[in-house]
């Protein structure tokens, strides 16, 4: 099976036809990287931004 990792190199790793639990591990790795290289939809970056600025509003000023 072949995956990209990283900075879209690729890797082949030889998985056995008879062991299930690499087969498994193999398709579970190749989900999360995908997964990993996915950006971050917009919707989620401003509801965060939002949450840091009601946590600053919030937060008594700290003299020191």
């Amino acid at each position: 099976m072949t995956y990209k990792t990283g900075a879209g190199r690729e890797a082949t790793r030889a998985v056995r036809a008879d062991d299930p639990n690499a087969q498994i591990a193999t398709k579970l790795r190749a989900l999360y990287l995908s997964v990993q290289e996915e950006a971050i939809p917009g919707r989620f970056l401003d509801l965060l931004e939002k949450l840091d600025a009601v946590e600053r509003q919030s937060m008594p000023d700290v003299a020191e």
